[in-house]
């Protein structure tokens, strides 16, 4: 079984945000969200490496 990583989202506001446009959020849904986040940070830093730099800008997002 793979190791649970940390969050990197704050439960609270996203599920205020999703409650605003009258939905409900389950707990796999912040979970898969706070996976979308690493993979986006992940290839972020593979072109920031790319590169040849050590700052993660908006424009590797």
């Amino acid at each position: 079984m793979a190791k649970k990583r940390d969050s990197l989202i704050v439960a609270s506001k996203v599920k205020a945000y999703i409650k605003s446009k009258k939905m409900m959020t389950s707990k796999e849904a912040l979970e898969a969200i706070s996976e979308k986040v690493y993979c986006m940070l992940d290839c972020a830093s593979n072109r920031t490496k790319a590169n040849r730099r050590s700052t993660l800008k908006a424009q590797d997002l």
